[in-house]
């Protein structure tokens, strides 16, 4: 190998490298900014309110599910606690959040299943690896006329005082 083929290998990983770690920076920025502003009931415009988790049998598969259970003034209201990968006791106390004009619309208010949801998480990651296959494909096998131009570049001669 050539010191000049030696430094273009050199300049190709340095590169793949700094663009991998831009991509996931980027990536992080997007998938954060989505989730802030998305999240139903919204998070800065929500209510916060204590509740009570109770078992209680869905009326489709006949299985105890989670319901958290909340008052507001004379109202009560449940909304459906159940969340893969994560179990309630009964009698636990949650956290619920709902905005002010529908009581009746809440989420529990947690990690998992407010800010983060598995539909979510996994359609985005699909993205970003299906993005940056095509992103490598591209770079990796640049177009006829592409090659040609970069073998043919030729670095202009500066003076050392412009």
């Amino acid at each position: 190998m050539s010191p000049t083929e030696i430094q273009w290998d050199f300049f190709i990983q340095l590169l793949f490298c700094v663009l991998t770690r831009s991509l996931i920076i980027l990536y992080l920025i997007i998938f954060g900014s989505y989730i802030l502003w998305t999240r139903q009931p919204d998070f800065f415009d929500g209510e916060k309110y204590p509740a009570t988790i109770q078992m209680a049998q869905d009326s489709a598969s006949r299985q105890n599910i989670p319901m958290a259970l909340y008052s507001i003034g004379i109202h009560q209201y449940r909304v459906e606690a159940h969340y893969p990968m994560i179990t309630y006791q009964p009698g636990q106390k949650v956290t619920v959040i709902f905005e002010s004009a529908h009581p009746s619309k809440a989420k529990v208010y947690r990690f998992w299943g407010y800010w983060i949801l598995w539909e979510e998480l996994i359609g985005s990651i699909v993205a970003l690896i299906a993005l940056f296959q095509v992103a490598v494909s591209i770079t990796n096998n640049p177009s006829a006329g592409s090659l040609k131009e970069q073998l043919a570049y030729e670095p202009e001669k500066k003076t050392k005082y412009n």
